[in-house]
């Protein structure tokens, strides 16, 4: 059964730019570690400091070893390292969704 990731952010909404290059550089990085990244949304009008992205997995299984890969892959790890540095992530949350039709 595939499981999507459905990530919500919530941003720092003066800091929207830092959170446009953390997302595109998970482009390589999360293929890399085995997901199959649907992409990353930003706000564009209305509410301005919600940010998502969506992350598909063969099962909970991949999942759990894509989290061990990203954490141990260096380009992820300095990825992590950049939003801890500039804070613009306040929150994050995970709901794992299947696919109903």
């Amino acid at each position: 059964m595939t499981v999507t990731v459905f990530i919500r952010y919530q941003i720092d909404p003066f800091k929207r730019a830092l959170f446009e290059q953390y997302a595109r550089r998970w482009l390589a990085v999360i293929p890399k570690a085995g997901g199959d990244l649907l992409g990353y949304w930003m706000p564009h009008e209305g509410t301005n400091n919600i940010a998502f992205a969506l992350i598909s997995f063969e099962n909970l299984a991949a999942y759990e070893g894509y989290r061990a890969r990203l954490r141990a892959d260096s380009e992820g790890a300095a990825n992590f390292d950049f939003a801890e540095e500039h804070k613009f992530i306040l929150a994050e949350e995970r709901t794992f969704l299947r696919k109903v039709a």
